[in-house]
C-alpha cells in the first residue's frame, strides 16, 4: 500500500473518529492548524521500528513547528498483543533518549482490546486505528491543553459512554469507512512524511 494512502487513512481516522466523536478535545486544534505529522514506515521488524521511532522523536524534538506525529507502521507489529508488549521497549527507548517526561506514546491498533474487555466491546474503538501506530506526544503541551480544559478526568468515560451508546457495528463500520479509498486528505499537508 502507498504511503499517500495511508495517510489518507489515517487522517481521516482522525477526522471522522477522534474529532468529530470528541475522543480528543485537543485534537482538532492541531490538525486545523496543521502541526501534526502523518509518517508511514515500511519497518517489517521490531529492530527496524524502534530505528525509524528514533528518528521521529529526534524530528519532533528539534522542530517545534511540529506539535505531535503519528507513526504509521503497518507491516510490522500487526498481532495487537505482540504490538501490547513493544510499548515497554518504546517507553524504554523514551528513558534512553532522556526523553521521558518530554515526550510519551500513545497507542493506537486495528485490533486495540482494553483489559477486561471482550474483543468487541464498543470501548475498544477509542484506541483502534486503520493501521498499527505510535502516538508521539508533547507532554508539555499536553500538560498546557489539560490544564485550559475543565473535567478531563471524565473524558474516559465519557468516550466509553459514547461509543457504547453508537454500538460496536456502527464503531467497526466507521473504521472501515476510514480505510476506503477517498482521495479526499491524500495530498494534504506539507507535514505528511510518504
Amino acid at each position: 500500500m502507498d504511503h499517500d494512502r495511508l495517510i489518507a487513512s489515517a487522517r481521516r481516522w482522525v477526522e471522522t473518529m477522534v474529532v468529530a466523536h470528541q475522543l480528543c478535545p485537543f485534537a482538532n486544534r492541531e490538525l486545523q492548524n496543521d502541526r501534526v505529522r502523518f509518517v508511514v514506515t515500511d519497518s517489517t521488524t521490531e529492530d527496524k521500528l524502534l530505528l525509524a521511532l528514533t528518528e521521529e522523536l529526534r524530528l519532533l524534538i528539534s522542530d517545534p513547528s511540529i506539535e505531535t506525529t503519528l507513526l504509521i507502521h503497518h507491516r510490522v507489529l500487526l498481532d495487537f498483543y505482540t504490538y501490547n508488549d513493544f510499548l515497554q521497549v518504546a517507553d524504554g527507548l523514551l528513558v534512553d533518549m532522556e526523553l521521558d517526561g518530554i515526550i510519551q506514546i500513545a497507542s493506537f491498533h486495528p485490533t486495540y482490546q482494553f483489559s477486561g474487555t471482550k474483543p468487541d466491546d464498543a470501548e475498544n474503538y477509542t484506541n483502534r486505528s486503520p493501521d498499527p501506530m505510535l502516538h508521539l506526544i508533547r507532554e508539555g503541551s499536553l500538560a498546557r491543553a489539560i490544564a485550559e480544559y475543565p473535567g478531563v478526568e471524565h473524558i474516559p468515560k465519557r468516550n466509553i459512554a459514547r461509543l457504547s451508546a453508537l454500538g460496536a457495528s456502527e464503531m467497526k463500520a466507521l473504521l472501515a469507512n476510514c480505510s476506503a479509498p477517498n482521495t479526499v486528505s491524500v495530498a494534504k499537508a506539507k507535514r505528511d512524511g510518504s
